[in-house]
């Protein structure tokens, strides 16, 4: 567990350097190198007090030693250059392991502040070497500020995600274990974690630590990204970590290594032109998403087991190799899909994602896949990513993901009843494989089968009700714009159609403000978050929710659920059906110069109301919809300005 003193002198070392180091790869990266430094030294005190000699700084090295470096009678300059003078040449000390030249390889001083360097390495220097719990996870928690490479489709993943992943695959002592696109390696320590909380019992003996930690492998195509990887494992108390600069796709050199457990957040950008790979992939393809599942397919043993967060295009993609790989996937291997909740890896990107599982002994067992569909996964979906312990974790919760898939197992394994799966749920359930190939485009999103197994809610027709019977209808209202009191530095939101037309239909501040004497002497009313704003004059259907408490102009009506309501009726999905009202409010509208529609008329506007869990499904699909247009729009606009630039490079001398 990462304590909250280490964590604060990382977040120093990080302030000390972010004047003169803005980029957080390069801050890292100088945390790293004056970290290993440091520890050498401390290894190097140790052999002294044991009766041995110094190992690293010897042998004309002797000179850069930290002890000497932090010397209160050298200047700041000359510590300036004695320091930039050690990072530059240690990777040329042939008494240091190759993993630390590795690491000193390239390195470099990016500042000439002495004031800047000593204070930064005074923090450094309370950091002490050992193999301990708390120096890897603070070194991982280092590493989580790195955030995203989005130009190359590569995201940090959460690490509950990563411990999830682990967890669902039960990785064992004996097996071997690879992540072929690596990163910081994250996937191979909860790994590692995770079979030694399996052993607590019975801890491994060192030839068996030593043979695991043999078995654990990572392949990344960066350089950068290895070096890293390669700090991160020895900081959890591997050695000599097995870790290999190795471009997955278009090398064949470790094409025959066979494992037994693989886990993976490969990349999921392909670069322009496509990946060029060899021809022993079973799809012929060159979308980096689709080689990196079907490489993690081909290289498992026939008993092997595998967790891969995949792009949804995997899941729906009509193009042929898509459709090619999920067919193998289908009839070979794939045990369960998991959805999660766009947002998942907010703030570096909303793409939303799958997690594959993959058992080719289970899979053989069972003529079903079983699907989950997360909603929560402990945090919300905003760009901080704030813990939210208010609601239902759908990962580790009873009944939860974990939950459902360990009871699968057993299930598949004893031919008895999932617990788990319940009838008609929206959460969990299985789908045929027999089905999911019907169609030829062997499609993995769940909910295009799942409804046509509901039996008895199939093709039912939801009870139609009133807006008046579910709704609280709250009129708006224009304070007198004579009265300055009512508007002169107001700090009350006051929305209007502008409001839309400026920022869209999700509402999360407003252009104009009212005072709180406005409030108190009109009759404007707050209307509370989540509200459905309606425009019922001028520009009858416009509609809006808030995600702020707001008052509105006397053009729109606040439709705010009833409290008995709260549980069935989402008001997100009252949201989604607003679009359908222009035609049925310009139906009731009494017409003087321009369209009206009474609050009594609008009460009586009837709307479907389905089981709360069909309308969460219908919102979190429409969501995932207007994701895809929405990333589809910037990939326009990217391409666009490409076609412009082209012309103008033509054009311009």
């Amino acid at each position: 567990m990462l304590t909250q003193e280490t964590k604060r002198k990382i977040d120093s070392a990080r302030n000390i350097l972010v004047g003169k180091v803005p980029d957080p790869k390069a801050q890292v990266e100088q945390i790293t190198t004056a970290l290993i430094y440091k520890f050498m030294d401390d290894m190097d005190k140790e052999a002294i007090e044991l009766g041995g000699k110094a190992r690293f700084f010897t042998k004309g090295f002797e000179k850069y030693a930290w002890t000497k470096l932090l010397d209160q009678k050298l200047g700041g300059h000359e510590r300036l250059e004695l320091y930039g003078e050690a990072v530059a040449k240690m990777s040329q000390n042939p008494h240091i392991p190759q993993l630390f030249r590795d690491i000193f390889k390239d390195a470099f001083l990016p500042y000439r502040s002495p004031e800047t360097l000593t204070l930064f390495l005074k923090e450094i220097n309370g950091f002490t070497y050992d193999h301990s719990e708390d120096l890897g996870n603070a070194f991982e928690y280092l590493l989580s500020i790195l955030g995203s490479q989005g130009d190359a489709g590569q995201f940090r993943t959460p690490r509950h995600i990563i411990d999830f992943i682990a967890e669902v695959v039960d990785p064992k002592k004996g097996d071997r274990i690879l992540d072929p696109a690596c990163g910081t390696a994250g996937f191979l320590i909860s790994a590692y974690k995770h079979i030694l909380k399996q052993q607590k019992e019975k801890p491994l003996t060192p030839d068996e630590k030593e043979k695991l930690m043999n078995n654990l492998v990572g392949y990344d195509i960066s350089p950068d990204m290895v070096k890293l990887s390669k700090v991160n494992m020895y900081l959890h108390g591997f050695a000599e970590p097995k870790i290999f600069e190795y471009d997955t796709l278009s090398s064949e050199e470790k094409w025959d290594e066979m494992y037994d457990v693989i886990m993976a957040n490969p990349p999921f950008m392909t670069p322009t032109g496509g990946i060029k790979p060899h021809k022993r992939f079973s799809v012929q393809a060159n979308r980096s998403e689709v080689l990196f599942v079907d490489y993690i397919k081909e290289h498992l043993r026939p008993n092997g087991r595998a967790g891969i967060i995949v792009p949804e295009g995997i899941i729906f993609q009509s193009a042929g190799a898509y459709k090619q790989l999920r067919k193998i996937l289908i009839e070979d291997g794939l045990f369960a899909v998991v959805s999660l909740p766009a947002g998942v890896f907010n703030p570096y990107s909303g793409v939303k994602t799958s997690i594959l599982f993959f058992d080719n002994s289970l899979s053989k067992k069972t003529d079903n896949i079983l699907f989950i569909r997360v909603l929560n996964d402990g945090f919300d979906l905003g760009a901080q990513r704030r813990p939210r312990p208010d609601l239902p974790n759908d990962l580790v919760c009873e009944g939860g993901a974990i939950d459902v898939l360990v009871e699968q197992r057993l299930a598949i394994e004893t031919g008895k009843k999932n617990k788990w799966l319940q009838k008609n749920s929206i959460f969990a359930y299985e789908i045929k494989k027999e089905q999911i190939s019907r169609t030829g485009d062997y499609n993995l999103s769940a909910e295009r089968y799942r409804l046509d197994n509901l039996g008895e809610m199939k093709n039912q027709k939801w009870p139609m009700v009133e807006l008046g019977e579910v709704c609280n209808i709250i009129g708006g209202s224009t304070p007198l714009r004579s009265e300055k009191s009512y508007w002169e530095n107001g700090t009350i939101p006051w929305f209007t159609i502008d409001d839309i037309r400026n920022q869209g239909r999700i509402i999360k501040e407003t252009a104009q403000k009212v005072t709180q004497k406005a409030l108190e002497k009109t009759s404007l009313k707050m209307l509370p978050i989540k509200t459905i704003l309606l425009c019922c004059t001028a520009s009858v259907g416009e509609y809006a929710i808030t995600e702020i408490e707001t008052t509105t102009n006397q053009q729109f009506n606040g439709l705010v659920v009833k409290n008995e309501y709260k549980e069935k009726l989402l008001p997100e999905f009252l949201f989604n059906i607003s679009k359908t009202f222009k035609s049925k409010l310009l139906g009731v509208s009494g017409k003087t110069s321009f369209d009206f529609v009474s609050a009594g008329s609008l009460k009586k506007i009837k709307i479907p109301l389905p089981p709360i869990e069909i309308q969460k499904e219908i919102v979190e699909q429409i969501k995932v919809k207007q994701d895809a247009i929405e990333h589809a729009k910037a990939i326009i606009e990217n391409l666009e300005r490409e076609r412009d630039d082209i012309l103008i490079s033509h054009l311009e001398s």
